[in-house]
C-alpha cells in the first residue's frame, strides 16, 4: 500500500448555489463561441465524428499555402523574417490566428480568443517597423499564447474556478507584460483544469480539452490548452506553469517541447492566486511550451535578458548565457527505467531502451539511474501541496458550489491530504527537501552523470479524466532540478507495446495506473516523449544538450 495519497473527505459542492452561476458560465461560453470568426470556421465535413481521431493534419486542408508555410515555421525563423522585412507581423498574425482557431474547434483548447485585438497589435508593429526600420524587441510580431491564469490586464482571469468567472485583472502579470514589451502579440488564452493541479484538463467552465494526436486521450495538465495548441502549431510558442508537471506532461502527451526551469529565473509576480499565499515548499514556475529547442532558447533568452529581477525582488539576477552545444560523446546520461513506485508502461519503456541504444551508438556513456526514496519524496511533495489541508482550494470551490471533479479530490489527497501539517511538520518537510537535493546532486556528481533521461509520466497520454500519479515530474519539482521534455519521434504502436499481463503490481498506485493502459489499441499514435533532467541553475546547458540528445534519438 502506498503512502503517497491520503483519503479525501468532504465535498464543497452545492448544487443550489452552483445553479446561480450557470448563467455566467453560459455567457462566458457564448462569448468564446462568438469570438470564432466566421472566416476561420472549419467546414463541418472536416470535423471528425469518431472518438480517437488524430486531428493534427486538418489545418493543412483549411489553410492557404502561405498560411501553412508561416505556421510550420519556427519562432526563431519567424522573428528573423519579420526583422528583415520579408514577412509582416500582420501576415504572421493572420496565419496563426486562423490556425489557433482551427485548433480550438478541434480540441477545445481556448478559454478566450481575441483576434481583433491581436490584429490591431500586429498592425501597430508593422507601422513601427515601416517608420523606423527596426523591431521593438527580440519577439517582434510573434503570436504568443498564454495559459489563462497568467494575469492579463483588463480581462477575466478565473484560474479555472467558477467563483472567479467575472474577476477582471487590474494589472499585468510581470512576465506577460514583459513578453508584450519584447514584441509578442497576444490573441489566445488557453484552458486549464479545475484547481490547476491535474495532469488532465477538465474544468466546470469549458469542460474537457482533448489531445490532438488522439482525441480520446488527455492533452495533460495543468497547461492543458498550451500542450494541445503547440501540437496543432497554433502559436509560435506559449507560456505555461508547472508545480508538479504542468508544463512537462502536456508537452509529453502532445508530442512537443516543454521546459520547467529552476525556480525564480522567470518572474511569477502577479500570477494568481495572489491572495492565498505563495507555495514556498514547492515553488511554482513559469516556462515555455514550444516546437523546438531553439524556440525554447529564444523564449528564455529574451525574457531573462529583460532583467526581470529589476521589477521582481524574488527573481535571481542570473543572466542568460550563450553556451555551445555539447558533443554527444562527451555526455554521461543515466536512464531512469523505474522509480520504485510505478514502473512505466510498455511504450515508455520501449522509448527509454530505444533512446539508450541510439545514444550509446552515438558515443554517449549510458548508465542506469537507481531510484532514491521516491515514495518518501512524493509524500513530502503532497505535504507541501496540501499543507493547509486544502483550505484555500476548498474555499475557492465552495464560493460557487461547483461540483468537485474526481481528479481534484485526488489532488487534495496528496501527502497529508485534508489533515494538513503543523509548523514543525512543515519544517521537517523542508529539511527532507533540502537534504535530498544534495543527495541527488551528489549522486550525479560522484557518478559523473551529466543528465538523467526519464519518463515524464508512467505512460503515454492516458484517457481523459483518469491519471493520478505525478511521481515522474513532481519529484523534480521538490528537488527543483530543471527538466526539458522532447519528442523521440516514436509513438505508441499496439503491435509493439502490448499490455504486459504477467507483471505483478507492487502497490495500489501502480495497480491503478497500470489498469489505465488496459488496451494498447486505444493509445495508438500517442507520442512517446522523454524528459531530461539537469542541474539547478543550468538551463542553458540543459536546452543545448536536449537539442543534441533529441536529434540523436529522433533521427
Amino acid at each position: 500500500m502506498s503512502t503517497i495519497f491520503n483519503d479525501y473527505t468532504g465535498d464543497t459542492g452545492n448544487p443550489a448555489l452552483f445553479e446561480t452561476f450557470k448563467p455566467k458560465i453560459q455567457a462566458y461560453k457564448n462569448e468564446l463561441e462568438k469570438s470564432i470568426l466566421k472566416e476561420y470556421r472549419i467546414p463541418a465535413e472536416l470535423i471528425p465524428k469518431e472518438d480517437g481521431a488524430d486531428v493534427t493534419g486538418i489545418p493543412k486542408k483549411v489553410l492557404s499555402e502561405k498560411e501553412y508555410e508561416i505556421t510550420e515555421s519556427s519562432a526563431t525563423s519567424l522573428v528573423k523574417s519579420m526583422a528583415d522585412g520579408s514577412l509582416s507581423a500582420t501576415d504572421v498574425f493572420k496565419a496563426f490566428a486562423r490556425r489557433a482557431t482551427i485548433a480550438h474547434q478541434l480540441t477545445n483548447c481556448a478559454m478566450q480568443l481575441y483576434m481583433e485585438e491581436g490584429l490591431e497589435r500586429a498592425h501597430e508593429l508593422d507601422k513601427y517597423y515601416k517608420r523606423t526600420g527596426k523591431t521593438i524587441g527580440p519577439l517582434h510580431g510573434l503570436p504568443v499564447s498564454l495559459k489563462e491564469h497568467c494575469g492579463y490586464k483588463g480581462k477575466i482571469t478565473h484560474s479555472s474556478f467558477v467563483s472567479l468567472i467575472d474577476n477582471i485583472d487590474d494589472k499585468w502579470a510581470l512576465t506577460v507584460e514583459t513578453l508584450k514589451n519584447l514584441g509578442a502579440v497576444f490573441f489566445i488564452r488557453t484552458t486549464e483544469p479545475q484547481c490547476l493541479l491535474h495532469l488532465c484538463s477538465f474544468n466546470n467552465i469549458t469542460g474537457y480539452c482533448c489531445n490532438p494526436r488522439n482525441t480520446r486521450l488527455t492533452p495533460g495538465g495543468s497547461s492543458s490548452g498550451e500542450g494541445a495548441l503547440a501540437a496543432m502549431h497554433g502559436s509560435a510558442f506559449g507560456l505555461g506553469s508547472d508545480i508538479g508537471g504542468s508544463i512537462r506532461c502536456p508537452a509529453a502527451f502532445c508530442g512537443v517541447w516543454g521546459l520547467r526551469p529552476t525556480q525564480k529565473r522567470i518572474s511569477t509576480k502577479d500570477i494568481p492566486p495572489k491572495e492565498s499565499g505563495v507555495q514556498e515548499g514547492v515553488v511554482a514556475v513559469l516556462g515555455p511550451l514550444a516546437r523546438s529547442a531553439d524556440d525554447i532558447n529564444l523564449f528564455m533568452k529574451s525574457l531573462i535578458s529583460a532583467k526581470p529581477w529589476e521589477n521582481d525582488a524574488n527573481v535571481i539576477p542570473l543572466p542568460w548565457r550563450d553556451v555551445p552545444s555539447p558533443d554527444i560523446s562527451s555526455l554521461t546520461i543515466a536512464i531512469y527505467y523505474d522509480d520504485g513506485v510505478c514502473k512505466p508502461t510498455p511504450p515508455v519503456l520501449r522509448g527509454l531502451h530505444y533512446a539508450a541504444e541510439k545514444l550509446k551508438h552515438a558515443g554517449a556513456t549510458i548508465v542506469e539511474w537507481k531510484a532514491i526514496d521516491v515514495e518518501k519524496l512524493m509524500k513530502t511533495v503532497g505535504n507541501f501541496y496540501n499543507g493547509d489541508g486544502g483550505r484555500e482550494l476548498r474555499l475557492a470551490l465552495a464560493a460557487s458550489g461547483e461540483p468537485v471533479h474526481p481528479l481534484s479530490k485526488i489532488a487534495m489527497s496528496y501527502g497529508c491530504g485534508p489533515d494538513g501539517v503543523t509548523v514543525p511538520e512543515f519544517q521537517k518537510s523542508t529539511l527532507i527537501r533540502d537534504t535530498y537535493r544534495n543527495i541527488y546532486a551528489d549522486t550525479m556528481q560522484k557518478n559523473g552523470i551529466d543528465y538523467i533521461l526519464a519518463p515524464a509520466y508512467v505512460s503515454v497520454a492516458p484517457k481523459l479524466g483518469k491519471d493520478h500519479y505525478i511521481g515522474y515530474t513532481g519529484l523534480w519539482n521538490i528537488l527543483d532540478f530543471p527538466g526539458i521534455v522532447f519528442p523521440t519521434g516514436l509513438s505508441c504502436d499496439p503491435s509493439l507495446d502490448t499490455v504486459d499481463r504477467s507483471y505483478k503490481q507492487r502497490n495500489d498506485v501502480e495497480a491503478y495506473e497500470y489498469s489505465l493502459y488496459d488496451d494498447s489499441e486505444l493509445f495508438n499514435g500517442a507520442p512517446i516523449n522523454l524528459q531530461m533532467i539537469g542541474r539547478r541553475w543550468f538551463e542553458e546547458e540543459l536546452v543545448q544538450a536536449g537539442k543534441v540528445v533529441c536529434d540523436c534519438i529522433s533521427k
